[in-house]
């Protein structure tokens, strides 16, 4: 059985990640509000997952609305797109996703030969296609990536392979970003073994990314956050590869907390640290990672284990994530375009994207 984070034919399913691994429960998503706080709470979680849940959760909300004309229309899409965006404000995928989608209507709005009808079925098309693109952009991150490490390493070597958090099927519409890159060197035979971090506070490595290799059958292992140095003296890793929930402009790139750490790790190890991220992840606006607004969550996540207490009432200190700076990522950002150093990302991508404006203005 495919494991699934998002089920959509019309109707919006979410699987509660909040329950895994001991229990499998799919929650019925009615509205952006519903989407919103799935979103908040991490019942679904993973930036590209994040704007999939968010962006589909408006299109259920408006399938059986009635509207006026098309401006009473657009501006509902827009209010809404812009709302979905403050539930977890440092993964990009949401707000890249509320800027296309608004301008996207903004334009066909103004087409006056378009509907409220025409404008609802753009927009719900729109919304069901990214299911389809993030997987094909998923495993095209992952042949590039499993391409780059193997590139690295001795021709009939097996490598070892170090990741964080939960970057796979559950975080995406499906295959996963840098687990995506660890699936596809299982798939060509080359992977020896991956090593996943437990992740605390909420354990999205030990709960979630075990879950995905003990059901995949990947070889695997679970090590402790604090784990990660003597792992890279001692297991002789041939890569860290790790998600993204934000790479600017420089390369600086926010991801789950304890990333930051591990870069700095790999790099006195001399392992090569990658970052996978679709180019939804990837925010050119912003200039360098102390732009980055990153997200603090409640201390009970500290001091409490599903309503239990583990800690006495003490201050905490709870960032959702760490800016790694670009200089430690030594292997290379990965997109679906391919793999680029951090340095030349930027034009590599603007070079992309200006190839595709000339090729659909053709």
């Amino acid at each position: 059985m495919t494991l699934e984070a998002i089920k959509y034919n019309g109707k919006l399913q979410i699987l509660n990640q909040l329950l895994l691994p001991t229990e499998t429960q799919y929650e019925d998503i009615l509205s952006v509000e519903d989407g919103w706080n799935a979103i908040k709470a991490m019942k679904v979680r993973g930036a590209p997952a994040i704007a999939i849940v968010g962006v589909l959760s408006l299109a259920v909300e408006l399938s059986p609305k009635k509207f006026e004309s098309k401006d009473d229309l657009k501006n509902m899409i827009q209010e809404k797109l812009k709302y979905l965006t403050t539930a977890r404000p440092t993964a990009v995928n949401m707000t890249e996703a509320a800027n296309r989608l608004s301008t996207l209507i903004h334009v066909v709005c103004d087409d006056p030969t378009s509907t409220v009808e025409s404008i609802r079925e753009r927009y719900m098309q729109e919304a069901v296609d990214m299911l389809a693109k993030d997987v094909a952009d998923n495993k095209s991150m992952g042949h590039h990536g499993a391409k780059s490490v193997l590139q690295q390493c001795d021709a009939d070597e097996k490598v070892r392979i170090l990741t964080h958090c939960n970057t796979g099927t559950l975080a995406t519409a499906g295959y996963g970003t840098a687990l995506g890159v660890i699936r596809a060197l299982h798939e060509l035979g080359k992977l020896e073994r991956a090593y996943c971090t437990e992740t605390r506070p909420y354990n999205q490595g030990a709960r979630l990314t075990a879950y995905e290799f003990v059901h995949d059958e990947i070889p695997a292992t679970l090590i402790v956050d604090s784990a990660v140095a003597m792992a890279m003296k001692e297991k002789k890793l041939s890569a860290v590869v790790v998600g993204a929930d934000r790479v600017v402009a420089n390369g600086d790139t926010a991801n789950k907390i304890g990333t930051y750490q591990l870069a700095i790790s790999a790099k006195h190890h001399g392992i090569p640290f990658y970052v996978a991220a679709p180019t939804t992840s990837i925010d050119l606006n912003l200039a360098s990672g102390k732009d980055i607004v990153i997200e603090e969550r409640s201390t009970k996540e500290l001091t409490t284990v599903r309503g239990m207490r583990v800690a006495p009432d003490i201050t905490c200190w709870n960032p959702a994530f760490d800016v790694t700076p670009a200089d430690l990522i030594t292997g290379g950002i990965v997109t679906e375009h391919g793999v680029f150093k951090p340095e030349e990302m930027k034009d590599k991508l603007m070079g992309y994207s200006n190839k595709k404006l000339k090729s659909s203005e053709d």
